[in-house]
């Protein structure tokens, strides 16, 4: 028997029907002889309605954004209540044993940052008797209570971070995702009708790609898998033929809750690993360049001190010098924080004495991802050349030893994506 942590997201739990097909999905897990912990998210739209009732609620600036955000947690909490509470239902109504908590009741202690918090310990003691008394256990996603008992809820991709967290805590033979695609894709298949469903990808290669622009997982959720081991499958929850993809260790076996060992078969990490794995993008990007800097030591700081200072992210810095001794220096932030950071970088620019601030927000940052560069030369010449090829100009570069990320503009995305689609031979099994 194994213990499999399962969690279905909001497309998955929209209405009642959706219910009872998640409900199946349990239940067929129990058929095989597993103990089920289901983790669900609000249904639907649910919290984004939560979020505008709050918007109206709260008609001018305030001061106390401490108070509002405390509330605002009590408030979106309430979303993943009434999903549990109906899940239980619908599995009760079919005989079974279920009990549902919210993440206050089973004790998933957080910090106090409201509506961004971190998950510090999680108690297994009531899930751990519930489980041995028979009965498939139904918690919250999304949240979970501080020290003092404050609700809490741990921001984007909340559920798939509380999932793996409650994989990791039961010591769970692995935690499966289901959400409403077959699995993790060699990119976007509205982009690109051959893009392939994976079989397996390494902890390392879904974190770069979730990183990227993947929306498939949450960065964080990865992180938390990584850090404990926990397998994750990503399944469809309308597919139940789909094999889905399982995220692990590179060295770890391709081995269902329901295979048995088999001492003859190969493991998964140790055959040869494919060049590129993935494409990501995102298009929620945009580039600033301060103009005529002067090159000297501590400048770079005074460039972004009050960038980092207004809460805002900065994702690639490039810096040129030119033969007098000037530089250029080009960094890029999100989107929605352009207009913030091209404020601030021209209060900047005059105390520096640099000559201007341009900017440009119709970009896109486009990656490929996969651990075989470690063991491959020439894999960003073949990405150069394929986008070269396609008259696409590359404006900024970043690498890591599993990535390689340019900008480009947003025109050219999806012929982008294309070409590399093909040049690096992804639709291929």
């Amino acid at each position: 028997m194994a213990l499999i942590v399962q969690k279905f997201g909001g497309t998955s739990v929209a209405n009642i029907e959706y219910l009872n097909n998640v409900a199946d999905r349990i239940l067929l897990a129990r058929e095989n002889g597993h103990q089920v912990v289901v983790v669900v998210s609000a249904m639907g739209k649910e919290t984004d309605r939560l979020v505008e009732l709050a918007k109206e609620a709260v008609t001018s600036s305030s001061t106390r954004r401490d108070l509002l955000r405390r509330e605002t947690d009590v408030l979106l909490s309430t979303g993943e209540q009434v999903t549990i509470a109906l899940l239980s239902m619908i599995l009760i109504n079919r005989g079974q044993k279920a009990k549902s908590y919210t993440g206050s009741q089973i004790r998933i202690v957080t910090d106090s940052s409201h509506t961004r918090a971190r998950i510090q310990e999680i108690q297994t003691d009531k899930i751990l008797h519930d489980l041995e008394g028979g009965s498939i256990v139904v918690v919250a996603g999304f949240q979970g209570a501080d020290a003092e008992g404050n609700i809490t809820t741990i921001g984007r991709g909340g559920s798939d971070t509380s999932a793996v967290a409650l994989a990791a805590a039961l010591d769970a033979t692995e935690c499966q995702i289901h959400t409403d695609v077959d699995g993790v894709y060699t990119t976007d298949p509205r982009m690109v009708e051959e893009a392939r469903c994976l079989s397996r990808l390494t902890f390392e290669e879904m974190l770069e790609l979730a990183s990227l622009g993947s929306g498939v997982l949450a960065p964080r959720a990865v992180e938390f898998a990584s850090k404990y081991n926990v397998p994750i499958r990503v399944l469809s929850s309308f597919n139940a033929e789909a094999p889905g993809t399982l995220i692990a260790n590179e060295s770890s076996q391709d081995k269902k809750p329901s295979q048995k060992s088999d001492r003859n078969s190969k493991e998964a990490g140790t055959m040869e690993q494919p060049l590129i794995s993935g494409i990501a993008f995102s298009k929620d990007e945009a580039k600033l360049t301060v103009l005529g800097v002067r090159d000297v030591p501590g400048i770079a700081s005074k460039i972004l001190g009050p960038i980092s200072d207004a809460n805002i992210e900065v994702d690639m810095i490039v810096q040129n010098v030119a033969a007098d001794m000037s530089t250029d220096f080009t960094c890029t932030v999100s989107r929605s924080d352009y207009e913030q950071a091209m404020e601030i970088l021209t209060g900047v620019s005059k105390e520096i004495g640099a000559r201007e601030v341009t900017g440009d927000n119709n970009i896109v940052k486009l990656s490929i991802v996969g651990v075989g560069m470690r063991s491959h030369a020439g894999v960003a010449t073949r990405m150069f050349r394929a986008l070269s090829d396609e008259s696409i100009n590359i404006q900024m570069i970043s690498t890591s030893e599993i990535k390689i990320s340019v900008v480009i503009e947003q025109k050219y995305l999806e012929l982008a994506v294309r070409s590399l689609h093909t040049a690096f031979e992804l639709e291929e099994n």
